[in-house]
């Protein structure tokens, strides 16, 4: 049943037969005929059917969330008796925030010191990506904000408080100060994350905070398109400190300290709210809070 439990999670997630087929590497009719024999070992309709998907019955709705459960534990088991047979092994895969990409290796850094068997997949996300993907069992675990948005059901473990910079270019009027305010750079040519990131929401929020509103003259869901816009001259962005460090190396470019209006906003590690959790996360969940304890 497993197998087909499988093939039924990635049908709700794609929401199109052919493109679940084609995430789980099988045809499409073997994928029909799976789904098929689930509803009639179970005795219910999981999925409205017309030409196309029509998405999930109520029972198929139910079901979703068994699916979800059996499928995690299932995998859970066979880490767990991996790991007494070859130990802490096999591929960890994260989803992370753009604004926390620099800092993941920190990490990542750590764990893989203690366990050089282990390897890492590493994706970029949203916030409400990365929480989806984790219901959907497409990540182990993410590193997202804690403190910004409801998260649902998930175990977290804070690791580092978020702090902005301002960065522009070395010709900028204002590149020789020391420290800036929100409302002075408000009027700058910014280039900031699309609105759907959780940084974007929360930089929009510090402008409000001091009576203003910006639109981006350059909007993109990558932070390296911001800083090379930046380095090109004209523009400017806010980052988090240890990004801008890191992207501004070599740059012809300022790094500014903000003027702090608000407590940082918390970024840690994600997972499922599940006991026990596999090995290999649960020994990366034990390292993340020796490292939010330093």
């Amino acid at each position: 049943m497993i197998d087909k439990l499988e093939m039924f999670i990635a049908l709700a997630r794609e929401g199109h037969f052919g493109r679940a087929a084609e995430s789980l590497g099988v045809t499409q009719p073997t994928l029909s005929a799976g789904i098929k024999a689930l509803e009639a070992q179970l005795g219910v309709q999981l999925v409205w059917r017309g030409s196309r998907f029509g998405g999930l019955t109520p029972e198929g709705a139910r079901v979703l969330v068994w699916a979800r459960q059996i499928v995690g534990d299932a995998r859970t088991m066979r880490e767990e008796m991996r790991a007494v047979r070859k130990g802490l092994a096999g591929n960890l895969r994260l989803a992370v925030i753009p604004t926390a990409l620099t800092t993941v290796a920190h990490l990542t850094g750590r764990f893989g010191n203690t366990h050089p068997n282990v390897r890492f997949t590493i994706l970029s996300r949203t916030s409400s990506e990365i929480l989806a993907m984790i219901e959907n069992l497409e990540v182990d675990a993410g590193i997202s904000y804690l403190d910004n948005e409801p998260l649902g059901r998930v175990t977290t473990v804070p690791l580092y408080g978020e702090a902005y910079t301002f960065v522009c270019s070395e010709d900028s009027a204002i590149a020789g100060r020391s420290e800036v305010g929100w409302d002075e750079i408000a009027d700058e040519p910014l280039c900031l994350l699309t609105p759907d990131m959780q940084n974007r929401r929360i930089i929009n929020q510090h402008f409000q905070m001091v009576g203003r509103t910006v639109t981006g003259a350059v909007e993109s869901n990558s932070t390296m398109v911001l800083m090379a816009h930046v380095a090109a001259g004209r523009w400017a962005t806010i980052l988090p400190v240890q990004m801008a460090e890191f992207l501004a190396a070599g740059k012809p470019v300022r790094i500014i300290p903000l003027k702090t209006i608000a407590p940082r906003h918390s970024v840690g590690l994600i997972a499922p709210y599940r006991e026990p959790h596999t090995p290999v996360l649960a020994a990366l969940l034990r390292e993340a809070q020796r490292i939010s304890e330093i």
